[in-house]
């Protein structure tokens, strides 16, 4: 039996929430996402960031946060024109409801980054 650290459960469960909460949202809203959704989102992003990402693995979840930043915006503007049965709204919001819970996460852990960068120079 592996033993698991638990120093980042809060941090873990906060993500996997926050991932499927924006995957549900997004499937579940057809185009349109309720301003209070967002907002929660937006806290789930935020505790992710400053709670889940241990120093050791900051640049893995940069890399892997970033991708999926870029990926997810030109998935939204890729799939924006498509119109076969609301398909090109529901992978839109999908991936709007990803960025909404991202970008924040992401940019409270490069701040984090840069200043630990500069408090060792």
């Amino acid at each position: 039996m592996a033993i698991r650290s638990r120093e980042n459960l809060f941090g873990a469960w906060a993500f996997l929430i926050g991932v499927v909460l924006s995957l549900a949202v997004g499937i579940l809203s057809f185009g349109s996402l309720h301003p209070i959704i967002l907002g929660v989102l937006v806290i789930i992003g935020l505790i992710v960031g400053f709670v889940n990402v241990s120093p050791k693995n900051v640049n893995t979840f940069l890399m892997a946060a970033v991708s999926l930043v870029i990926v997810s915006f030109a998935g939204v503007q890729g799939v924006a024109k498509i119109e076969f049965l609301t398909i090109g709204d529901i992978v839109n919001s999908t991936l709007g409801a990803l960025l909404v819970m991202l970008v924040p996460a992401t940019i409270v852990v490069a701040i984090k980054s840069l200043f630990s960068i500069s408090a060792q120079s």
